[in-house]
This record gives structure tokens, C-alpha cells and sequence, in this order.
């Protein structure tokens, strides 16, 4: 079941597990439901309260299509969409293993999340793939931004404690 946000393009997935006494299975996505392709899958693995972000790529912008396979976090996007009703505001989401949801998030878009459980496992489907010359990020707890995180201490990566301030950001891309 795929529902719409007040974000344009950004949609939730209720994806259906098929449950026995074997355990389950369950479809993640289906290409003609979100008429998206994703050449570059990656994996990842977060702590207990570590955040990740906000992230974005100003060349060869991705769309991406997350989904939890293990665990529980707290998925965050940033709309930087220049001339979007919704530029500047966040649209926040829990996933987990347990809901069977997934997100996607269009190119534009910073993204970040919180791990929530001892481990979490994300599968990240990109529309295109990484750019690592053009990566940037911006503070997860930038005030202007006033994003309500569930937890007080993160864990963070020292590249994520210099990311930009939303108010630099705009500056240097003019926006």
C-alpha cells in the first residue's frame, strides 16, 4: 500500500509480510508501483543511538528508497528542493522491521536517521550512484531546523559534527 506526504514525491510503502510457522516473507519494492529505477544498492549498520546526517549529494542527486531489515530507527528528510512548497522543512518517520515500512525519498531531499535498537539493518535502493566529491551535510541538531530527535546523547561520525549549519547551506548554494 503506497500513501502520499505533504512532501511531493515523497511516499510511504506498507509492505505486506507473509507470515508461517517458518518465519516470513516479505516484498520490499515493486518498480511499477514507484516507476523508479535504483542501479546502486547499498547496505547499512548503526548502533544504539547513532545518528546519521543529514546527508545529500549537490551533484548526481539521489532519490533513495530505505527500508529496515533488522532493528528500528527514527528516518529523517530534509526537503532542499529550491522553489519547493516545503523547502526547509523535515518530514520524520519511524521504520522498522517490525511495521514493514519503507520510505522514498526523491533526489533533493538531505537524509539522516537514529538507530534506535542494538543493531539496525537498512537497505538503501539510490536512483543514481554515490558521488563522493559532491557529499555534504548538514547539522542534525541545526536549531533552525528544530528537528524532534528521540533520543538526548548520539553517536556521531566526526564528519557528521562538522557538517553545515541550514543557514550556511543556503548561502553557499544560494538558495
Amino acid at each position: 500500500m503506497i500513501s502520499n506526504t505533504k512532501f511531493k514525491g515523497l511516499i510511504i510503502i506498507k509492505n505486506k509480510p507473509f507470515k508461517d510457522k517458518r518465519g516470513y516473507f516479505k516484498e520490499l519494492f515493486r518498480e511499477k508501483e514507484i516507476n523508479k529505477k535504483f542501479p546502486f544498492i547499498v547496505m547499512s549498520l548503526s548502533k544504539k543511538n547513532v545518528i546519521r546526517g543529514l546527508h545529500l549529494q549537490k551533484k548526481s542527486t539521489q532519490g533513495k528508497y530505505i527500508s529496515v531489515i533488522k532493528g528500528k530507527i527514527f528516518d529523517v528528510a530534509l526537503d532542499l528542493r529550491k522553489g519547493s512548497k516545503t523547502f526547509g522543512k523535515y518530514f520524520s518517520i519511524f521504520l522498522s522491521e517490525k511495521n514493514s515500512i519503507s520510505v522514498y525519498i526523491p533526489p533533493g531531499f538531505a537524509h539522516g536517521f537514529c538507530g534506535l535498537q542494538k543493531e539496525n539493518y537498512m537497505i538503501y535502493s539510490c536512483t543514481n550512484y554515490r558521488h563522493q566529491k559532491s557529499e555534504i551535510g548538514i547539522k542534525f541538531n541545526d536549531k533552525d531546523l528544530n528537528i524532534k530527535w528521540p533520543i538526548k546523547n548520539p553517536i556521531l561520525s566526526k564528519k557528521d559534527r562538522n557538517n553545515l549549519s541550514f543557514q550556511d547551506f543556503k548561502k553557499k548554494f544560494k538558495l
